[in-house]
């Protein structure tokens, strides 16, 4: 089988060994307390719990009608002791609602369906319903990214198994571990969207998993399914940082190239993570929302690595000692991978819905040196995989021209790193990348804001006269 691959990247040391051969285990928090975000992807979450309330396992606590919202379940069966802010990914304080669990296990999952006889639109509301996000990173609403826009004729379903992060093995071993519901899942949204193909991409480091897939592939096409369920594949890429980025594997897998400020849908393809895809079968099979999260905890400071699996909103400090005990040492700590991670003020911060990985790294597995003026040597362009040019839009941020940073690939930035890790000036490119970006939506918004107040203005004029 020839492995796939795309332009540009990096290959980073990809310490993975110690937990790629260990199995996912179930894990409860010391407390018996869970903090769930009320918002974890898409539009904001309004709680519909009040303290005091008892709550079953699978019970909708947060929710908001918006259509880009995904409602929020609990993740153990107890009381609701506090509906209040907490620490949470990104060293912010979001609302969260706080579970004690009161060990009963009690469950109010939903019916199950079949996906195969029901309606497209029926399938989406279920998914809808059991508050699936992208579980690879940017939580964004499942059945939104299922319901591409009129005009877009999906044709390929990508099962991205990539896991190109170094350290990170959750969805290596949730392959391994659950291979026929990644392989239903991959069929039903085959289903939902119209794709005539479906393919489960993984790195070639991964390749003894190959067997597995096909096997589980093998199993599906044995069920009577809706038409091109059947034309499920597997493709081995080579392994390269940022093979698990949409737009690289996209190309690498279709040789197809998502367009500047496009979505995956206008080359035809759409691109699920392998544990969303688990997750969605399981919302049809069991009923079940997306309440628990597998994820890899590792790092150099962590004695026993391990694969886990947790309630949503497992406090990150609660699983120490109890769960992972800590070498001396502990440099930073990271939610999610090394590369595109977020270094955390402190351990206690919950597990969310897209929480692959925590990391727990002593200094040498660290870059903690300042940045030095840019010496303009171009390995920043030589190695990007979306084909920018990363220094002319650091040069232009600086110099506070967000229109030139923004006509030189400012907001095609996937924010991967890799022009961060070979810098030999150590400029943090990625950080001036975030502010950028969040300028000019700031700019936009207000923008936004005094045209929509001018008509505004401009129509009661009109009515006064």
């Amino acid at each position: 089988m020839t492995a796939k691959t795309f332009k540009g990247g990096v290959h980073p040391p990809e310490r993975k060994d110690a937990t790629k051969d260990l199995p996912v285990v179930r894990v409860l928090p010391s407390s018996r307390t869970v903090w769930i975000p009320v918002t974890q992807g898409g539009a904001p979450n309004t709680p519909i719990v009040k303290i005091g309330d008892v709550v079953a396992r699978g019970q909708r606590i947060a929710e908001s009608d918006a259509f880009m919202s995904a409602p929020v379940h609990a993740s153990v069966s107890g009381t609701v002791k506090k509906i209040e802010t907490h620490l949470v990914t990104g060293n912010v304080d979001a609302l969260c609602v706080a579970i004690e669990d009161d060990g009963s296990g009690t469950t109010l999952f939903m019916d199950p369906l079949d996906p195969f006889t029901c309606t497209p639109e029926t399938a989406l509301e279920r998914i809808r319903s059991a508050g699936l996000v992208g579980m690879g990173g940017a939580a964004f609403p499942t059945h939104v990214k299922l319901s591409p826009p009129k005009g877009m004729k999906i044709e390929y379903l990508i099962a991205n198994g990539a896991e190109c992060e170094p350290y990170l093995t959750i969805d290596e071993r949730t392959m391994a571990e659950h291979a026929a519901k990644i392989v239903d899942g991959v069929a039903i949204c085959m289903r939902i969207t119209g794709a005539t193909e479906g393919i489960i991409a993984l790195e070639d480091n991964k390749a003894y998993l190959v067997p597995i897939l096909e096997k589980a592939i093998a199993a599906q096409r044995a069920i009577p399914v809706g038409a091109g369920a059947f034309a499920i594949s597997v493709v081995l890429c080579k392994t390269r940082y940022p093979q698990g980025g949409e737009k690289m594997l996209i190309k690498a897998v279709v040789n197809r190239e998502v367009p500047s400020g496009g979505l995956p849908a206008a080359a035809g393809c759409v691109v699920q993570n392998v544990g969303t895809l688990k997750a969605i079968s399981e919302a049809f099979r069991e009923g079940k929302p997306l309440i628990d999260r597998g994820l890899t905890l590792s790092g150099g400071a962590c004695a026993e690595p391990k694969n886990v699996e947790v309630p949503i909103g497992t406090l990150v400090g609660d699983l120490i000692p109890e769960v992972i005990s800590l070498n001396p040492g502990v440099c930073k700590i990271v939610s999610g991978g090394p590369m595109m991670g977020i270094a955390m003020k402190s351990a206690s911060f919950p597990v969310q819905k897209n929480t692959s990985g925590v990391l727990f790294l002593t200094s040498r597995e660290t870059a903690l040196v300042e940045e030095s003026p840019c010496i303009g040597c171009g390995r920043c362009i030589t190695i990007c995989s979306c084909r920018l040019a990363p220094v002319l839009i650091a040069r232009a941020i600086k110099a506070d021209d967000l229109e030139e940073a923004t006509r030189n690939g400012l907001m095609d930035c996937v924010e991967c790193g890799t022009c961060a890790y070979v810098c030999p000036a150590h400029v943090k490119l990625v950080q001036h990348f975030r502010i950028g970006k969040h300028m000019v939506r700031t700019k936009a918004a207000a923008k936004a804001a005094a045209e929509a107040k001018k008509q505004a203005a401009k129509a009661a004029s009109e009515g006064a006269r």
